[in-house]
C-alpha cells in the first residue's frame, strides 16, 4: 500500500465517520433520536462527494473500489464499537437511515471512481 492510499482509505474513512459522529451527538440535543440518521444522511454525502471529487486523486477503479471496502469497513466496525457496543441505543441501532448509510458509503466511492476513470479514458 502505498501512502497515498492510506491517507484516502485511513485518514479520509475516520476522518468522515468522525465528523458523522460528532454530529450525532450535537444533533442528539436538537432532533428527535430517531431522526438523528436521517438529518445527518444528506450533510454526508455533501461532504463525502466533496471529499471524493476534491481531495481523493485515484488512478483506477480499482483504487476507489478498495476505498470502498475500507470506508465500509470502517462504518461498519465503528459504529459498532463505539455505537452499539458502548452507548447501547435503547431502541436498537440498526434502522433503514444506517443501511442507507453503509450502502452510500460504498456506492459513493464507486460512483465517484466510475465517473473520474471514465472521464480520462
Amino acid at each position: 500500500m502505498n501512502k497515498k492510499f492510506i491517507k484516502d482509505a485511513l485518514g479520509w474513512g475516520l476522518g468522515l465517520w468522525l465528523i458523522g459522529y460528532i454530529l450525532g451527538f450535537v444533533l442528539f440535543f436538537i432532533v428527535p433520536a430517531s431522526m438523528i440518521g436521517w438529518v445527518i444522511t444528506p450533510i454526508g454525502v455533501a461532504i463525502t462527494l466533496g471529499v471524493l471529487l476534491k481531495k481523493v486523486k485515484g488512478d483506477s477503479f480499482g483504487y476507489y473500489l478498495k476505498l470502498a471496502l475500507v470506508w465500509i469497513l470502517i462504518a461498519v466496525v465503528f459504529d459498532y464499537l463505539f455505537i452499539v457496543k458502548t452507548l447501547n441505543p435503547t431502541d436498537g441501532y440498526y434502522k433503514i437511515d444506517v443501511y442507507l448509510y453503509y450502502a452510500l458509503t460504498f456506492v459513493l466511492p464507486l460512483a465517484v471512481g466510475w465517473k473520474k476513470t471514465a472521464i480520462k479514458k
